[in-house]
């Protein structure tokens, strides 16, 4: 008997342009912002006062697509292109962030890769792309914002935080992933570098946290969700039993960047209905 379980769930929907604007007249950069999370967090953002610097690396037409929504709302938004892994194409990046929109306020380190093999199979390439994207670019770009933060000291009018750094993780950097060894590294080694920079910058009024997606409806996973056969697969890893949709991190990432949560720092925020909760277990082991 086929399975009456939706291919889709009903969500909060979010205003598409909200009347409270709390990140109004703050800039944000967010990598890997043309397509998936990264442009649903983009758009929140936008939707909530920010401007906002839309990073991409390839489709042009769709980093501007992402501007251009935000731009409806009333919020400047600039495109970038840029390698992560690069530091000269990093450093431009930032420059064009402070010399187009004047400052910078939020930093969100979404740009990420998979390449997936099994163990035996993981070229050096392979494993050395994923750490450089997934690992060395929020390096690089927190690095890069940090100096920013530290040169700009505290505004008053616009936040209590000099600075705020989001790192979108994955469930993946506590649940352990066979056959996705270097992703999985990749996002364990991203927790520490949050956690250790968070410890470090915390007496700057800097805030650095992370959101660790789960199951969430993007293209890159399609073969996840995209036919019945894939979802009622997934299904049994999630508590909630059904699967996250982009705009859920990009509220999160909403909350995250604002004074809101100003009293958080150094966490793993994990929006994946539950599947950090050993789903295995619900029926009692």
């Amino acid at each position: 008997m086929p399975s009456s379980t939706p291919l889709s769930w009903p969500t909060p929907e979010a205003p598409s342009c909200p009347i409270l604007k709390i990140l109004q007249g703050q800039v944000a950069l967010v990598t890997g912002a043309s397509s998936g999370i990264g442009r649903s967090i983009a758009i929140a953002l936008g939707h909530a006062g920010a401007n906002v610097v839309i990073n991409y690396l390839g489709h042009p037409d769709k980093a501007e697509s992402v501007a251009e929504e935000i731009r409806r709302c009333g919020s400047k938004a600039i495109t970038a292109l840029a390698d992560v892994s690069k530091p000269d194409q990093v450093e431009a990046m930032f420059q064009k962030t402070i010399s187009e929109l004047g400052r910078l306020d939020i930093l969100v380190n979404n740009a990420g890769i998979q390449l997936d093999a099994a163990f035996e199979d993981i070229t050096l390439d392979q494993w050395q792309r994923v750490m450089d994207v997934n690992l060395t670019g929020p390096f690089l770009c927190s690095q890069e914002a940090v100096r920013i933060f530290n040169k700009q000291g505290i505004d008053p009018t616009l936040s209590c935080a000099a600075g705020k750094i989001i790192c979108i993780s994955s469930v993946h950097e506590v649940i352990p992933w066979a056959g996705h060894v270097n992703y999985a590294a990749s996002k364990g080694g991203l927790m520490l570098l949050m956690k250790s920079l968070a410890q470090e910058v915390a007496p700057r009024r800097i805030r650095v946290n992370s959101i660790a997606p789960g199951a969430i409806r993007t293209p890159i996973n399609s073969a996840a969700w995209s036919t019945r056969e894939a979802y009622d697969a997934l299904l049994p890893l999630i508590p909630q039993k059904r699967i996250g949709e982009p705009e859920e991190i990009g509220r999160a990432a909403v909350w995250l960047a604002s004074d809101q949560s100003d009293y958080v720092h150094g966490i793993t925020l994990f929006v994946d209905g539950g599947m950090t909760l050993y789903p295995g277990f619900e029926t009692g082991g």
